[in-house]
């Protein structure tokens, strides 16, 4: 029988924790298999296997400089790697969005790191480092997409107001090995975080955690981005940061301003399915993401809660990605997620 999100609820009870001694699990990677690839603060990717051994795939050659092991700073200002999102390139290895060193890098499970890109061009021909890389996908030519959050400057300058200086950029003929110029092919988005492509890979969905809302556009056969719009409510009330679909269309993203994962439906409709901790303060409509990605600790069991991940062979095993959380927490799911357009 078919379950709807909204005549269910999450039982807190339910949730058990996956993976100890986590650090800055922002992004999770699940194989049906059972395996769990997350995105850590030492500078490199954690590995869990199905039996729960955990091991660190850490650059042999380079990458660094990386987190002190005490009381890191975790802002993406301090200049150490800051491994934030992540993809599988076609090869099953890694391809990271370095939010510390503002480049787009590649990882392989034996840990060769290889730099992909650290400048973008612009469509007036200007080149300028990369900025505050965030997330990286691929779509089905193959190409590499990336999100960048903000430059540099204006994420220096927080807790001002972020500034509309986000972007989406694509490398059109990477392979691995290889280092290039990426293209700017959407600009003007605020705090631009986790994306994903339609099943038909029509559509790109992105996370502007800084304006509060998801946006979608249409991709064309050249790889650029027409038709943005907004997708659901113009407001989510604590900054959209990772999300995911399921079968039925829901998207579920995590509100990181306020540590609550919620779903939107194909109908619009916001419905709250986990609030973690106390940390529900909505973002005011002039704020911007100053405080919402503060480096404030945060509380729960994923203090500043960041990304959803459907896992496990039926792929409704959940697990929610954190800033501040040393494990996952984890729970089944009643909806099967989607299964990624471009899954490597």
């Amino acid at each position: 029988m078919s379950v709807s999100l909204v005549d269910w609820q999450l039982d807190p009870a339910d949730i058990t924790l996956t993976g100890t001694g986590l650090r800055r699990p922002e992004c999770v990677l699940a194989q049906p298999s059972g395996d769990l690839w997350i995105a850590d603060l030492s500078g490199g990717i954690r590995h869990i296997d199905p039996d729960g051994r955990q091991d660190l795939i850490r650059p042999i050659d380079g990458g660094g400089p990386f987190a002190p092991d005490v009381n890191p700073n975790i802002d993406g200002n301090q200049g150490f790697s800051l491994p934030n999102g992540l993809c599988f390139d076609p090869d099953g290895n890694f391809v990271i969005a370095n939010f510390g060193t503002n480049v787009i890098e590649h990882l392989t499970r034996d840990g060769h790191r290889t730099l992909i890109a650290d400048t973008v061009i612009w469509p007036d021909g200007t080149t300028t480092p990369i900025g505050k890389a965030n997330f990286p996908a691929f779509d089905s030519e193959g190409r590499l997409w990336f999100s960048v959050t903000s430059s540099k400057d204006t994420w220096r300058r927080r807790p001002a107001k972020l500034k509309s200086d986000g972007y989406i950029a694509v490398v059109d003929n990477w392979h691995p090995g290889s280092q290039e110029t990426a293209r700017v092919v959407a600009d003007g988005l605020c705090g631009t975080n986790e994306m994903r492509f339609s099943d038909d890979g029509t559509e790109l969905f992105v996370a502007e955690t800084g304006a509060d809302h998801i946006s979608r556009f249409r991709v064309e056969p050249n790889a650029t981005l027409t038709d943005r719009q907004i997708y659901g409510p113009d407001r989510l009330g604590g900054g959209p940061d990772g999300f995911a679909f399921d079968v039925h269309g829901n998207l579920w993203t995590t509100l990181i301003g306020a540590d609550r994962l919620i779903a939107i439906t194909p109908q619009g409709r916001v419905v709250t399915i986990w609030q973690d901790g106390d940390n529900n303060v909505d973002i005011a409509p002039d704020q911007g993401i100053g405080t919402t990605l503060s480096s404030k600790p945060g509380d729960g069991l994923a203090p500043r809660m960041a990304s959803v991940t459907f896992g496990g062979p039926d792929l409704r095993t959940v697990y929610i990605g954190s800033l501040n959380g040393t494990s996952l927490p984890t729970f089944r799911s009643p909806i099967a997620g989607a299964p990624l357009a471009h899954w490597r």
